[in-house]
């Protein structure tokens, strides 16, 4: 099966007062750090999805310096399911599932994308979840079987309704990744987390 990869770069980053794709962490940004994560993890390829005339920036430069492909989310006001969308379709038609990021989670490792792709490639379920200490986390791979679900308007909660239809599928991988639950949201998340 191949897999591909998608880092969600194109929110608004309100509570943090700054790009958190460009936030640093052991001298590599938030954003290179998220893409080194999947490529690392075997997805091929990874696409960025930047906010609307992001990609002629820095964060694009980054990315594509890293082997990615960027997409830019049109819409100003985008939801994370707006951008899931946006690089869900600028996969290649012969990508089974995707490894979704988004790049406010830089502590989770390459090593649990490699365990997330290898549950599906042997179980084909349609969602697979790292869990550590029984929370699942983040990234979460989606199978294409589910993309057009994903893509569905009328979505409440966006790509949690989705996962809610499918709980009984779901294919749990758990492991000793802490970074899965960790969000860097806000200025007081980032010292904490990743310090000074």
């Amino acid at each position: 099966m191949k897999v591909g990869g998608i880092v969600l770069a194109a929110g608004r980053s309100t509570r943090m007062g700054s790009s958190k794709a460009l936030l640093e962490i052991e001298g590599r940004t938030f954003l290179e750090r998220a893409i080194d994560i999947l490529a690392g993890g075997g997805c091929e390829p990874v696409v960025v999805v930047l906010p609307d005339g992001v990609s002629a920036g820095r964060a694009g430069e980054l990315a594509r310096a890293g082997g990615a492909e960027t997409v830019e989310n049109p819409l100003a006001e985008a939801e994370q399911i707006d951008s899931l969308r946006v690089g869900l379709a600028a996969l290649p038609e012969d990508v089974d599932g995707a490894v979704v990021l988004p790049v406010d989670h830089p502590l989770a490792g390459a090593e649990t994308v490699r365990a997330l792709v290898g549950a599906f490639a042997a179980s084909g379920a349609p969602i697979v979840r790292p869990v550590y200490r029984d929370r699942p986390g983040h990234p979460v791979l989606f199978a294409r079987a589910i993309w057009g679900e994903l893509a569905d308007p009328s979505l409440d909660r966006g790509a949690r309704d989705v996962v809610h239809r499918h709980a009984g599928e779901i294919r749990d991988v758990p492991l000793d990744d802490r970074g899965i639950g960790v969000d860097v949201d806000t200025p007081d998340d980032y010292r904490r987390e990743v310090g000074p």
